[in-house]
């Protein structure tokens, strides 16, 4: 398993202190038939996640940041990138509410939307007054769904996030609590990769995970939307909203992975108030990144669901390239298709 050996970029949950007991030990080499089902390592991870909650997911001091949904999205744009974080829960200060969450996906829609239906200009113009909470209005001129206001409990099961994130496909779930009046409070916000991380220093059957990918089925590889380095941003914008997908992995004529590019990167551009510039090829807009972009992480059929949380461990990963020997495009595996086979959920 190939990944990147640059540092990952800051976040709120660098803070960690997910080690509730010490590691075992990489199992030993088995044979075949030492190899338990996939049912069996659903079954011990089923009642692993049954075990926690949520609220162990949570390092013993964190940061939350929240928004109103009265802020600016140009002010929330401008605190996620300084924060190094990619969402935030928000607050209706009209309702006393949790009102949602802001992500990467918001800023995608905002930019498609000023694409298709402004002028530089009136984009420019617009950007500067445009309040969080005008966004769902901007989503039905787009003609998309609302999300959906998905959360949870601290002290619910991790089972039950898992299932909540399986079939809501979500990528992460506000916590909140309410005291004896029903005052309604953001505790904090479980993401997919933090309770993945929580599995892989903590799960203890790790001899049921020598699987294989290609043995457990885990991950995408039919259809699969991939670009090149000359294809123009605006494309692949249009891509992320059309299929609901976070990546498209960049390929030569060869099918050769190149790189990635990711719902993240589109941040940079709504910063830069870029949105003449949607026209660029990817190349050009993949300059544009962090010097601590972490790069892209790459696995092949052949690893294992162990190797897999190892990698989770060691480095912050929101999904693996599977390449074959030649470095071709064979798959995705999303920490969604991994969390979905723990609890058997399948999309």
């Amino acid at each position: 398993m190939n990944t990147s050996s640059s540092p990952p970029p800051p976040s709120n949950e660098d803070h960690e202190s997910l080690l509730l007991e010490s590691p075992s030990p990489p199992p030993a080499a088995t044979t075949a038939t030492d190899l338990e089902e996939p049912c069996e390592i659903q079954t011990h991870m089923r009642s692993f996640l049954k075990q926690h909650t949520a609220y162990d997911v949570l390092p013993v001091s964190y940061r939350l940041i929240v928004f109103d949904t009265r802020l600016l999205v140009k002010k929330a744009l401008g605190a996620l990138v300084q924060n190094g974080i990619v969402s935030a829960p928000l607050w209706s200060s009209d309702t006393h509410q949790f009102a949602g969450m802001l992500t990467v996906s918001d800023f995608v829609h905002l930019i498609q939307y000023y694409y298709h239906h402004m002028s530089v200009e009136d984009a420019l113009q617009d950007i500067e007054k445009f309040e969080i909470g005008h966004l769902r209005d901007l989503e039905k001129k787009l003609d998309m769904p609302a999300p959906q206001l998905v959360s949870m409990h601290p002290m619910a099961t991790l089972y039950d996030a898992c299932q909540l994130l399986a079939t809501s496909r979500a990528h992460r779930v506000p916590l909140l609590d309410h005291d004896h009046l029903g005052t309604e409070t953001i505790i904090s916000v479980v993401t997919q990769y933090r309770i993945l991380k929580f599995i892989a220093v903590n799960f203890k059957h790790t001899q049921s995970l020598r699987r294989t990918l290609a043995d457990l089925k885990i991950g995408t590889y039919k259809n699969i939307a991939t670009a090149t380095m000359t294809t123009p941003v605006v494309d692949l914008i249009n891509t992320f909203v059309d299929k609901k997908i976070s990546a498209v992995p960049i390929v030569d004529d060869q099918n050769v992975v190149l790189n990635v590019y990711e719902t993240v990167d589109v941040m940079s551009i709504a910063r830069a108030g870029r949105f003449n510039d949607l026209d660029m090829p990817v190349e050009e807009a993949l300059e544009a990144r962090p010097k601590n972009y972490p790069g892209v992480h790459t696995c092949t059929l052949n690893d294992t669901l162990y190797s897999v949380f190892r990698t989770i461990r060691k480095q912050r990963v929101y999904r693996l390239i599977v390449i074959d020997q030649d470095q071709k495009l064979v798959g995705i595996v999303s920490l969604s298709d991994i969390l979905g086979y723990l609890v058997g959920y399948e999309h």
